[in-house]
């Protein structure tokens, strides 16, 4: 009974003895594992390390050899300070230390010089290129502006009659080339002069007025009762007296023409309603004026009278 007893027992020893192996083995291949992983963690950080160690042998090299720099620079320093004193005392006369440096001078090519003064002196290039061109555009503005034959003011409060109306092309049909160029070209100069001062302002109708009636420009006037104010208080002396000249005229009051009840409406293309009871048309005494000569503007009356004397005679007709 205990020999039956014992084999089971043998056999559960046996079976234990022949599994440990496999136990074993498992537990080595972990161990195997874990000891790899470590390993490259500890390779790492002994790299890590030795490139730590190898820049702060850089840095400790370069700052020894920026001291040594220093201290042979200060120590440079010194020596010349004392050779200095030395010369300034008068106990040596020369010195081998402070030594004048001269800089050889630059040789350049015929071409590098005009560079290297093109370069040094550029600012004023600029400046002469752009005043220049200023001096250019106002030369040529001033030889391809416009000259007209003749001019002709309107001052009054009507724009239709100043701008709107074809009064510029009534007065080209009686004039003639006056500068010689080829060609006639008549001026409309309108001043829209009012009661409003505010407006005048505005629209600089109190300069126009004052620059056109003191230049010898234009003796030719188209006005009203507003341009009698402005003339004031003695319009006549300022006007040629035009009864005179044409006595029996039945548009003629004086110095004026009037214009209404004549065909002038249908001569600008203009609608009559804008030609009210008071304009008329009137020519400038030549006088010596802020801006001009006498002379200057009998110059202009003589030119200009043939043209009103047409139009006079064709709005009377």
């Amino acid at each position: 009974m205990k020999k039956h007893q014992n084999v089971p027992e043998q056999a559960d020893e046996n079976s234990r003895n022949a599994s440990a192996p496999e136990q074993d083995t498992a537990e080595e291949k972990l161990d195997i594992k874990q000891s790899v992983f470590q390993t490259n963690k500890e390779l790492r950080r002994q790299r890590e390390l030795e490139y730590q160690q190898q820049q702060q042998k850089i840095q400790h090299e370069l700052e020894l050899r920026e001291k040594r720099k220093r201290e042979a620079y200060e120590k440079k320093i010194r020596e010349e300070k004392i050779e200095l004193m030395r010369l300034k005392q008068g106990l040596i006369e020369e010195s081998e230390t402070i030594q004048e440096e001269h800089e050889e001078p630059v040789k350049l090519t015929f071409w590098s010089k005009i560079v290297n003064f093109f370069y040094h002196n550029k600012w004023w290039f600029g400046i002469g290129a752009i005043s220049a061109c200023i001096v250019g555009f106002l030369v040529y503005s001033l030889v391809t502006k416009p000259r007209p034959d003749i001019v002709v003011l309107v001052i009054a409060d009507n724009e239709e009659l100043g701008e709107m109306s074809e009064l510029q092309s009534y007065v080209e049909s009686f004039s003639d080339d006056f500068n010689g160029n080829g060609k006639t070209l008549a001026s409309i100069y309108y001043i829209p002069y009012s009661d409003n001062q505010y407006k005048n302002y505005a629209q600089g109708a109190d300069d126009k007025l004052t620059s056109q009636l003191q230049s010898a420009d234009s003796v030719i006037v188209i006005g009203g009762t507003k341009l009698d104010q402005i003339m004031a208080p003695d319009p006549e002396s300022y006007f040629v007296d035009l009864k005179s000249v044409y006595p029996d005229n039945p548009h003629v009051k004086g110095y004026k023409f009037l214009l209404k009840n004549t065909p002038f409406a249908d001569r600008i293309k203009l609608d009559p309603q804008f030609i009210t009871d008071d304009l008329y048309i009137a020519v400038r005494v030549p006088t010596k004026l802020l801006y001009t000569s006498k002379k200057d503007m009998e110059k202009t009356f003589e030119k200009d009278w043939d043209v009103f004397d047409k139009i006079v005679k064709d709005l009377s007709e």
